[in-house]
This record gives C-alpha cells, structure tokens and sequence, in this order.
C-alpha cells in the first residue's frame, strides 16, 4: 500500500484510497500523484492518498481471483469486503494526521473494489464512490451482455491481464498474439470459441478456460455479481457512469438501484454523464467523437459534485448532499437534477414496427414481418471501417448506423420526423418477436436519433451531420435465454417467439426535425461472438457446427413488434 501524505498542511486530513489489480505503484515519492484522477482541488485541499494492490496482484501477497466472490452467511475467510475493512483500519492506526475519515473511489474494476468496500463497511469509511464498477460479468459488463459473450474485448484483456504472474511484482510474460491488420479477419479466422486457447493461448491463460465453462448464469456468476450482495451499506455512496461507457455502463445504473433496495437507509447518489469509459477522470469533456455538448462536463463533474462529496462526508464541511441523481441530457446537452432515478414520467410511449420499414405510435392492424438472413461467415459487424478497425472503438456507442441500414442482414425502421422535442427517460424497453428456422439467435437491437438531412451542423471532427443516424442505445440478447438467463431454450423452427428485454437507461431528447430509428440485426461482430443458430454450448462449439438461418422479425396484431420510453 502506497501512502502519500501531504506536507506543509496544517492539521488532519481524510484519506482517499483507490484498490487496485493494476499495479497501485511507481512508489517513489517523486512519482506523486502516481494514479491519482480527478479534481485538482483534492490535491490542493491536502488529503492524504492511499493506493493499494489487492491481494495476489502486483506485490501484494496471497492469491488472486478475479471478481472474488463474497462470503455467504456463516462463512468465515476473507473476501474484498474484509480486506477493506483490515486495511481502513490499519490506515486510520497507522497514517499520521489523518482525522479519522477515510474514502474509497476508483473506476472500472477498482469501482468494483470500491463497491465491494461499501458492503459492512468499517465505520471509518463514510463516503465512496464506485465508478463504472465492474458489477455482474454474466447480465451487463464486460464480459456479457444477457448471456452473449463481448469477444474482442475479453480477449484482448486476457492477452495481458489474466496472464499468471510470477510471483510479487513480478509479471507473468503472456503468448504472442498478432492480431493483423484488422480485427475482422483475425476472429472469423481463428473461428469457434475453442479454437482461441487452441490456436493461441495454448493453455497459458487459465482464467479464459474457466470463462469457457460457465455459459449460462449459474453459481459461478451469482456470486461474483456485486449487485446481489450490496447489502449493509452505512457510509454515503456516489455511483458514476457514461451514457456512452462501451464496459461498464450497467453496473453504474444496477448498482445504484440495488443500494436503494437492499441497503434503504443508505446516502445514495447517482451521476451519469454523456461520457465514455472513465472519461469523467480527464479535465474537458466537452466533445466524444462526432457529439459536441457545449460545456466541459468532465471539469464540471468533478469539481462541483465529486469534490464537495468527498468534503462533505470525510471532512464534514458544511455543503449540500448532492441530490439523489444528477444526469446529464444529451440532445439538449445541459445538466439536471431528479430526487430519484428514473423520475416519474408523463407517459408510457411505443413505437411499432411495421411494413415498408416504417415506425408507427399505432399498432399494426395486418400482418407483415420483415425478413434477413443471419450467416456465420459473414457476420454484421458492428463498425463501418471494419475491415481495416483492428481494435474495439469508444466511439462505437455514438457511430453513424447508415453502414448497417445498407445491408441486407439489417432490419430498419425509420418514424416521422418529428413535430416537437421528444424527451425520453429511463430503460429502453424492447419487445420483438421473431421466427428463425435455427434453434438459436442472438438479437442486437439499435435506437438511433436520425439527424435531419438539411442540418447543417458539423461534428468535432470536421463531419457534416447532416443524415448522420447516430446510435443513442444498442444491445443484444442471446435468444435462448429469453425466459431464464439460468436455463436456456432451444427455439422451434417456424414458430413466432417473444423476446422481450431492456436496453441500458437514457435521458436524451430527440430534437424537433429528428427521426425515431430502430434496427435489428443477428449479430454486432467481432464485438460479441457468432450465434451458431444451433441450440448449443457455443464455448464448446465446432467450426463445423456454423449454419446460416433465415430470420423474420414479426410485426401484425397477434405479434406487435415495438419499443417503448417513458417520456417527460
């Protein structure tokens, strides 16, 4: 654990500690601030700064274990939640001029730690801020999402995290991997999941073996999810997420709601920003990719909520709690506050797919479906640039849709153009139903925001938005999980299936003049690996097992297709 404590500061100040598998050095004294992101006002205002690798990484002993599961009730051992607890106490005996306050942050998966510190939290440890955590790898972050497993990221991850060390300090040196001039054809030909620790891991990543043997939402993840365990919170909670956080989105909305649920009587705050992963650390944040929000949000974050959070709880400074959520609009592009999230909407709003690729508020009143053909070996993709892309984008999340309206394993459905603004909160909510002559399929669904084609305005990066469709949400769903992410069902070939999900939350107006888009589409490659369109253990499947499926998207009175807002 590495100290930093400020000098030529009278009195005592808090501590601040971020968790960390990544290496919580340089630990000399002139690399301060070593890791140290956000404001500028937590240096100068003189707290002391606590960074720790967590046990089995960098030159902490013992073992590690990725997302290590909590103790069960009546267990005894050690988990992160305890390990927390011993090191808040240690700091709080040991530090000198501290004054007793200790607070725990850190993005990604020290947002994890950070979340995980929260639970029986020692009483010296009265505010933290759980950033983008890692929070369930199974329903919502990095590694799935609903049961399909994000390929070019976990195996890019491995290639270096998931490498054994040698010992404290030590890194373990991982298999060469050239992944050649674009990411495309290096996953479609290294083939079927097996075929990656065949051909290049070799068996010197176990941890991308024991990925391998849970495919379905089983103990394995139940236990690692830190949205089922945050119970017995006591100190001040403040969660922050990226509308356009490509890892780690869910976790920042779930666990929010899971602290208000399962730990009532907690503080607890929420802050979603128009922000890719981490980006909120960074001073600016005034533009993401083609999107210009006017203001710098990043600055604006972290000095007028994360400071006087951080004030308020670990040096009792006299500053107003921060309000239950604090969310930026995108569209409009301006910050507003809500006592709870999602706020109360006006009115529940559908939009219906129907004939001739239209979206209609009406519900279809004869049949109709639109109808693709999903192959293996020639899967969506989910860039436009794909095949000279070589690694997974941030700007993905925002990118123009009219590469995918142009191909025919795409479905698209355009609305009106708008009369007035139409301002949207909350969960996406989406309602599809499908036939396949497959007995599986994976369903990426897309809303878009379509710029009007006589705007004039240009994009950061000198683009004409013009018709720009930029995606404003987007997932998919592993369709044999549709009625339990625990037991999975084949489709019947032929027959109508509902398949019915959630999209990650917004709060974004469509301006007045812009278009309501959806697309649907079988696969977002080599994002998310390819559905075989077989009922099968796909970590466990043969190249050979591959075969294209013809897919029909329905859209008639017994079976309206549509999604829904909660609009304000």
């Amino acid at each position: 654990t590495n100290v930093y404590v400020p000098t030529g500061v009278a009195g005592k100040h808090p501590i601040l500690m971020e968790r960390t598998c990544y290496g919580a050095g340089p630990f000399e004294p002139d690399n301060y601030p070593g890791n140290l992101r956000g404001s500028s006002k937590l240096k100068e205002s003189g707290y002391i700064f606590a960074f720790q690798d967590v046990r089995g990484q960098g030159y902490s002993e013992g073992d590690f274990i990725n997302i290590r599961p909590q103790l069960k009730p009546g267990q005894t051992g050690i988990d992160e939640s305890t390990d927390t607890y011993d090191t808040v106490d240690y700091l709080i005996k040991n530090v000198p001029d501290n004054n007793g306050h200790a607070g725990l942050w850190g993005i990604s998966y020290p947002g994890f730690y950070a979340g995980v510190g929260a639970i029986n939290n020692h009483p010296g440890l009265t505010a933290v801020s759980p950033q983008a955590p890692v929070s369930d790898w199974f329903i919502g972050d990095d590694v799935h999402h609903n049961g399909a497993f994000f390929l070019q990221d976990n195996f890019s991850f491995s290639t270096f995290f998931d490498v054994p060390r040698l010992g404290p300090g030590k890194r373990g040196v991982g298999p060469r991997v050239d992944q050649g001039a674009d990411a495309y054809d290096f996953y479609m030909g290294t083939g079927a999941l097996p075929n990656f620790d065949a051909k290049w891991f070799k068996g010197a990543i176990p941890y991308w073996n024991e990925l391998m043997e849970h495919g379905s939402y089983d103990e394995y993840w139940k236990d690692r999810s830190l949205t089922r365990h945050l119970k017995n919170v006591k100190c001040a909670v403040l969660f922050v997420g990226g509308w356009f956080d490509a890892e780690d989105m869910w976790g920042t909305l779930n666990d929010y709601q899971a602290v208000k649920k399962l730990s009532p009587g907690a503080d607890n705050h929420l802050v979603m920003g128009p922000w890719s992963h981490g980006m909120w650390a960074g001073r600016g944040g005034r533009t993401f990719g083609d999107l210009d929000f006017g203001n710098d949000t990043s600055s604006y974050f972290q000095d007028n909520i994360e400071f006087p959070f951080f004030e308020k709880y670990l040096r009792s400074q006299n500053v107003p709690a921060p309000p239950s959520a604090t969310v930026f609009e995108t569209g409009r592009n301006m910050w507003r506050t809500f006592s709870q999230w999602p706020p109360p909407v006006q009115r529940e709003m559908r939009w219906f797919l129907s004939g001739n690729g239209l979206l209609s508020t009406d519900k279809p009143a004869s049949a109709g479906e639109a109808t693709y053909r999903y192959d293996p070996a020639n899967p969506t993709p989910y860039l436009e640039e794909f095949k000279t892309s070589k690694r997974r984008t941030r700007e993905y999340m925002i990118d123009d849709q009219r590469f995918a309206e142009s191909r025919p394993d795409v479905a698209t459905f355009k609305g009106p153009a708008l009369t007035d603004d139409l301002t949207v909160a909350g969960s996406i909510d989406v309602d599809i139903w499908v036939k396949t002559t497959g007995t599986d399929a994976d369903f990426v669904v897309k809303v878009i925001d379509v710029w009007p084609d006589g705007s004039t305005a240009t994009s950061p990066r000198s683009k004409p938005m013009a018709g720009y469709e930029q995606m404003l949400k987007g997932d998919i769903f592993r369709g044999k999980f549709r009625t339990s992410l625990e037991k999975p069902q084949p489709f019947k070939p032929g027959d109508p299936t509902r398949v019915h999900f959630k999209l990650n939350d917004c709060l974004h107006t469509f301006l007045k003049g812009h278009r309501v888009m959806v697309q649907v589409q079988s696969a977002w490659f080599p994002l998310v690996d390819r559905n075989s369109n077989v009922f099968e253990d796909l970590y466990h499947a043969k190249n050979e097992d591959f075969q294209p499926a013809t897919i029909s998207i329905l859209f008639d009175p017994g079976h309206p297709t549509s999604i829904g807002f909660g609009t304000l």
